[in-house]
């Protein structure tokens, strides 16, 4: 099956990293101006990017927490971008593994699967193959190089490069 597996490293603890991830404050930080969560098996995990959209259209809504040891793993649905409507109420599966690289430095491990083939979902997998690899993981490490992100004024990721 096609799966998208990329990581990154960030200079920070492995609890300051999984706080990015699972409160409010650090969604914020690096992954979305707006989120609902509520981190239990079964909570909710809407990522909000567009908030002047309608509902259903402002991001990774009605999304859900499939799994999660904190610390170690998070597991959670999660859609195609609205535009790509035949395939947006089919749900996929992303789960986030870390790994303390030392007690300043963690590894961040994504895999994304439940794709599948053909049409949209060709669509859908490339989009998030440029997603995660391009903005979302170079923004969680430039969040703990340079500070929480500015959603008025986004940086330039292009110098963070994924191994």
């Amino acid at each position: 099956e096609r799966r998208i597996t990329c990581s990154v490293k960030s200079p920070a603890s492995i609890d300051a990293v999984w706080d990015a991830w699972t409160t409010p404050e650090g969604i914020i930080s690096f992954f979305a101006p707006a989120c609902n969560i509520d981190i239990r098996v079964g909570g909710l995990y809407e990522i909000l990017f567009d908030l002047e959209a309608p509902p259903g259209d402002r991001g990774a809504e009605d999304m859900h927490i499939l799994a999660l040891q904190p610390g170690v793993m998070l597991s959670f649905t999660w859609n195609a971008p609205p535009e790509l409507r035949k395939v947006r109420g089919q749900y996929t599966h992303v789960t986030i593994r870390f790994h303390e690289v030392s007690k300043v430095e963690t590894e961040v491990t994504l895999f994304h699967d439940g794709f599948g083939e053909g049409g949209e979902w060709e669509q859908a997998y490339r989009y998030f193959v440029r997603a995660w690899k391009k903005v979302v993981l170079p923004r969680l490490k430039y969040r703990f190089v340079q500070g929480p992100l500015d959603w008025d004024n986004l940086p330039d990721l292009s110098n963070i490069r994924l191994p």
